[in-house]
């Protein structure tokens, strides 16, 4: 299993493919496949057939994901990586991230 400093409902801007530039919220992350899905990024058709839950069919549109190394998190508007520092708080040691660009704790 990766490790993955990105979670989801964090910002993030597309660094690398053809989405490069632009921005958007995680909606999910898969640890194995080391993939992202970006809300309104990277969209592809799916031609649907009529079923129960879905009785028109027809042509969506839905979000395909994309490889984490091809985002980067949004720190004040700009990409940034992603580290730990450990910080003790009521006796517990508490791992939390921080933007290596300006050091300051995200969460």
């Amino acid at each position: 299993m990766n490790k993955v400093k990105i979670k989801r409902g964090d910002m993030v801007q597309v660094v690398a493919g053809k989405e490069v530039g632009r921005t958007g919220r995680v909606l999910m992350i898969d640890r194995e496949k080391s993939r992202v899905l970006v809300e309104g990024l990277n969209m592809q058709t799916k031609h649907q057939k009529p079923n129960r839950a879905n009785q028109a069919g027809g042509i969506t549109r839905r979000e395909a994901p994309l490889h984490i190394s091809n985002v980067m998190y949004l720190h004040k508007d700009k990409p940034t990586r992603l580290g730990y520092k450990l910080e003790e708080s009521g006796g517990k040691v508490v791992k939390k991230r921080y933007a290596k660009s300006t050091g300051e704790v995200i969460d």
